[in-house]
């Protein structure tokens, strides 16, 4: 029985991300990581990529974890040489996360042939399809957080 197009995509999706998933897996066991750890850095570079100013509360909040947590994660990243910790300009008593340049190294070293393969992909799309990717894209992150974390356990 041939599944519906909707459903052929779905499973596309899922299978990239199971892909994606094992990738960072392994990326974090090579550099002594824990996927979490993976998973703050992405969302340190995804918020400088956006000018977004983050703290440990704001790092916290993305990936759903109390302040110990996210305080072993932060100790970690910064150990390994991944992460600084860094006086705010404009108020003094707040301490930002960065991203050190090492680490951004190590993720291209990693990704980078990905990332590369994929824009390259890209470009050979023309406009209207480039934005039909988006759409789709953002609108499964939508669902996703709507949806929230832990339901897949119901």
């Amino acid at each position: 029985m041939t599944e519906p197009p909707e459903l052929q995509i779905f499973h596309l999706l899922r299978a990239v991300t199971v892909e994606y998933g094992l990738r960072q897996g392994e990326f974090a066991a090579h550099n002594g990581m824990h996927t979490t750890d993976v998973r703050a850095l992405i969302c340190l570079l995804d918020a400088e990529r956006a000018g977004t100013d983050a703290t440990a509360g704001w790092l916290g909040a993305q990936l759903g974890l109390n302040s110990a947590g996210t305080t072993a994660v932060i100790d970690r990243l910064e150990r390994l040489g991944h992460l600084a910790r860094v006086r705010d300009d404009r108020d003094r008593r707040r301490v930002l996360l960065r991203v050190e340049e090492s680490a951004k190294e190590l993720g291209r070293a990693s990704f980078g042939p990905l990332i590369d393969g994929t824009v390259a992909l890209l470009r050979e799309f023309d406009e209207g399809e480039v934005a039909a990717v988006r759409r789709f894209l953002t609108g499964v992150r939508v669902i996703m957080a709507a949806d929230g974390p832990g339901t897949a356990q119901r």
